[in-house]
């Protein structure tokens, strides 16, 4: 194993996946786990926050969401269940235009549909009057099917169909953001073939079309924050052009070097990476065409510029609920190092991410 190898958290290593992520007790399991959950009942946990018991179902936060790249711009889907009230969400970023189009519909929790798990065929949907979103997960073969269409108060149109097959091996964590309060994800690398129809253009894919899948669940603290990165696409490696992703987030985890999703994926394989942080010119909220993201861990396993050319900013200040929601499309700069110290330079690869504050 490389130095950089050696930085890694053992914790970081996947361990085998228990049936149930709630044990007998209503204590949750936590760390980095090798295949999907069968029982994800969250609502088991005992006392994840200092509510009552009864209210987990309102604390709860569950959503199923996809980046897809296509040669002519990125699409962001999302199914969403909050607890105090659901949601749809397609924002889509024209990299020739450099133009956000977002449809964005608020539906009630009991209207949302999140699946149990991601095998054996299980759904995650809504439909409301402007349009629906709807998962097909089948993990356990490695494949899902995305389909959705959605209107906005703008005459803007959007419709998809896409199955997605897994490329890479899955990122499952359970990071512990309390006692017994996790914040579960499961973050997949995709093969996308399908098609995407904008205001009545269709754009079909090709060999270098990607997607990134990902289930989220879990109970937020009341004052929370996570900022977020991604790229995906295909890339030279070793000579050879592959497909090539990373994952990089910072959250609310209570230990950032043991519990993280941060990753590389590869062909058939990842490569872990440490912690990062991040820092913004403007702050996000100050955005006016430009802006400049910052991402780095202390090691140099990570060096990246995020060059932002277009934000959508989804802000909602109401009585029990405030949400800062900024989803930020660009390119990259700078470099990632997997952990056998390979470096690859990102210049020009397309970049997305988030800013997300929550006061709940």
């Amino acid at each position: 194993m490389s130095d950089y190898g050696k930085i890694i958290s053992e914790r970081r290593r996947t361990s085998p996946t228990p049936k149930n992520i709630v044990d007998e007790h209503g204590r949750c399991v936590f760390g980095t786990f090798d295949k999907e959950f069968e029982n994800m009942d969250f609502l088991k946990i005992k006392k994840p926050t200092k509510f009552p018991q009864f209210m987990n179902k309102l604390k709860l936060t569950l959503w199923q969401a996809t980046e897809v790249h296509f040669k002519e711009g990125v699409l962001l889907a999302v199914v969403c269940d909050m607890g105090i009230f659901g949601k749809t969400l397609n924002v889509f970023y024209d990299k020739r235009s450099k133009k956000v189009y977002t449809f964005d519909t608020n539906l009630r929790s009991k209207d949302t549909k999140i699946a149990p798990n991601l095998l054996n065929g299980n759904i995650s949907e809504a439909h409301t009057k402007d349009g629906f979103v709807k998962y097909v997960n089948d993990l356990g073969n490695d494949k899902c099917q995305l389909s959705g269409s959605h209107k906005n108060k703008e005459g803007d149109s959007i419709e998809y169909d896409f199955t997605l097959s897994r490329i890479s091996k899955p990122s499952i964590v359970s990071i512990p953001f309390g006692d017994n309060r996790t914040l579960y994800s499961q973050k997949d690398f995709f093969k996308c073939e399908g098609k995407l129809t904008i205001n009545g253009e269709e754009l079909t894919s090709d060999e270098d079309s990607t997607a990134i899948v990902d289930d989220h669940r879990g109970y937020y603290p009341r004052k929370a924050h996570y900022d977020w990165v991604t790229t995906l696409g295909r890339y030279d490696v070793g000579g050879k052009k592959q497909y090539f992703a990373f994952n990089l987030t910072r959250n609310q985890s209570i230990n950032q070097h043991d519990y993280n999703e941060n990753l590389i994926w590869f062909e058939d394989r990842i490569s872990l990476l440490p912690p990062v942080t991040f820092t913004r010119y403007p702050k996000t909220k100050n955005f006016q065409n430009y802006a400049e993201w910052f991402v780095k861990d202390e090691y140099d396993m990570v060096n990246i510029k995020f060059k932002v050319y277009g934000i959508n900013a989804m802000l909602l200040h109401a009585l029990l609920v405030n949400i800062d929601y900024y989803i930020a499309f660009g390119e990259l700069e700078g470099y990632i190092r997997d952990e056998d110290g390979n470096k690859y330079i990102l210049d020009g690869m397309m970049g997305m991410g988030e800013d997300k504050t929550l006061l709940l």
